[in-house]
């Protein structure tokens, strides 16, 4: 039996991510949802998942700043998934780590499609240095 794709949703509004958890179920993937970055953050680092799907305005902060967390700590596939489409916010997006910017309002076929393209791309690993790593790098240029 093949694989399930763990999916994990962070979403605040309770309906949007239920609906997204009952159709993405219905397709064969696990998925895990949370509602904020607090909890995102605990329930990632007690679970595994191939992909993040996460609004970017959450009560506690936002799904750039909790992608870059959760990047330090290892390579993170993810999808914003927002109201927003602005192109700044495309490229703050992408700037943070994002594969791919969605606009909530797309068909559940077009979301779908996006998931199902974003599993195949590799993460890449985000370089990020301790402090005592970059003492080191100073050090040895002096």
């Amino acid at each position: 039996m093949a694989k399930r794709a763990r999916l994990f949703i962070v979403e605040d509004h309770p309906t949007t991510a239920r609906a997204l958890e009952m159709y993405l179920d219905t397709l064969g993937y696990l998925v895990t949802v949370a509602p904020d970055v607090a909890s995102a953050l605990k329930a990632a680092d007690e679970m595994h998942f191939d992909l993040l799907i996460c609004d970017l305005t959450l009560p506690d902060g936002t799904g750039w700043d909790l992608i870059k967390k959760l990047s330090s700590k290892r390579p993170v596939r993810g999808i914003a998934f927002t109201a927003s489409g602005a192109s700044e916010d495309i490229g703050r997006s992408e700037r943070a780590g994002f594969i791919k910017h969605v606009v909530k309002g797309c068909s559940a076929e077009e979301l779908a499609q996006v998931i199902k393209e974003t599993l195949k791309i590799q993460p890449k690993p985000q370089l990020i240095k301790s402090s005592a790593s970059r003492r080191r790098t100073r050090k040895s240029a002096a």
